[in-house]
């Protein structure tokens, strides 16, 4: 039997774009090397983001899939814990501030809803945040999901559709009709399909390896805690402005800025951190004690609460900060949806929706052209 869509990788995107191909009629399997959101997508926080995007392509798929989440998705939100509870972007010093003033100001052209937040304004927005802090911006459209939720619940729908979710299942090769792409091989027999999409994340440059192209994505470790439950302290997504520049840096040292946010279950989740170490998969101390030391910086009510645990996972990095999106002209009939970093779960929406609008012919709502395959250069010899 072969499929219209075989999905190799069974996370947020992959999931999401399953759901998406399915419902818009294509037959769909999904395969994954090992259980659905076992990845990256089970290792992060869950946000929905046009805050942390500076102007350009991302921004421009981040707007989109925020509304793609909302609209599209929307009659399932609940499912997955969707929180619009908005962001907001803290400065502690003036010089920060007016970075963030400069950026506020060119997203707004974009599309962004920004709003400008005074220094004596800041804790009406969150009571229990430092008082030195110089100014923010809140930012209406973030928001926050349970990724292993929305994972879960999206190969269920899926499902119902008629699609196969093979778990377990990994790709040990591609199969081919001369140089287009007709399915995968697994260690249990081989998976024909019409079009194969590479959403394996950190992974997903070893699948392209399988095709014999490049696709530069590489693991970036970062770290998140969790607290104990301590009900309603902190309100929206808040982060220092400092957080943006450390997103798009391609520094491969330590780097760690202050997030923090609550979850439906009342515990607090503080990041982040992001270095380059490989699939190294060691605690860092380091990484842990400075994003403790930042987060009581941000809320000191946090000094006296208790971490109940921590947890961390490779983020997709690609080295301009863009995601590959789109067909591979350099093996046909191969598709990638790869190197989302961190922000996998706010763009896997518009994503999928972009994919099976080309996928079924359409006109994706945004040129594919700067997330094309081919700008990392030609197959290998």
């Amino acid at each position: 039997m072969t499929s219209d869509l075989l999905v190799v990788g069974a996370g947020i995107v992959g999931a999401t774009t399953a759901y998406l191909a399915a419902r818009a009629g294509l037959s769909v399997t999904v395969v994954d090397r090992g259980s659905p959101a076992s990845g990256t997508s089970s290792h992060g926080e869950g946000n929905v983001l046009v805050s942390d995007k500076e102007l350009g392509p991302e921004l421009d798929l981040a707007l989109y899939s925020n509304e793609v989440w909302r609209t599209e998705l929307g009659e399932h939100a609940a499912l997955w814990e969707l929180e619009p509870k908005g962001g907001l972007v803290v400065a502690a010093t003036e010089a920060g501030m007016t970075g963030l003033d400069d950026l506020t100001r060119v997203q707004r052209e974009a599309g962004v809803l920004a709003e400008r937040v005074e220094a004596a304004d800041l804790r009406h927005h969150e009571p229990h945040l430092a008082q030195d802090l110089v100014g923010g911006a809140f930012y209406p459209q973030d928001a926050q999901l349970m990724p292993m939720l929305a994972v879960a619940h999206l190969l269920r729908l899926t499902r119902d559709l008629g699609a196969q979710v093979l778990p377990h299942r990994p790709v040990t090769g591609l199969l081919r009709d001369g140089e287009r792409v007709t399915g995968v091989r697994t260690p249990t027999g081989d998976l024909s399909a019409g079009a194969v999409l590479n959403a394996a994340g950190p992974w997903s440059g070893e699948v392209a390896e399988l095709a014999g192209v490049d696709l530069p994505v590489a693991p970036r470790r970062g770290f998140v805690l969790v607290t104990e439950p301590v009900g309603p302290l902190v309100r929206h997504k808040v982060y220092a402005a400092e957080y943006v520049g450390d997103v798009a840096s391609s520094d491969a040292g330590l780097q760690s800025s202050p997030v923090v946010e609550a979850t439906p279950a009342g515990t607090i989740l503080v990041g982040s951190s992001r270095e380059r170490v490989g699939f190294d998969a060691d605690v860092s101390v380091e990484a842990l004690a400075r994003m403790a030391d930042a987060a009581v910086r941000l809320f000191p009510v946090l000094a006296g609460v208790a971490v109940m645990r921590h947890y961390h996972g490779f983020r997709p990095y690609c080295p301009d900060h863009l995601p590959v999106i789109g067909p591979d002209p350099r093996a046909p009939g191969l598709w990638h949806a790869a190197g989302h970093e961190g922000a996998g779960i706010g763009l896997a929406a518009g994503t999928a929706a972009l994919l099976v609008e080309a996928l079924t012919g359409g006109e994706p709502a945004l040129d594919l052209a700067p997330f094309a395959p081919e700008r990392f250069g030609m197959a290998r010899a």
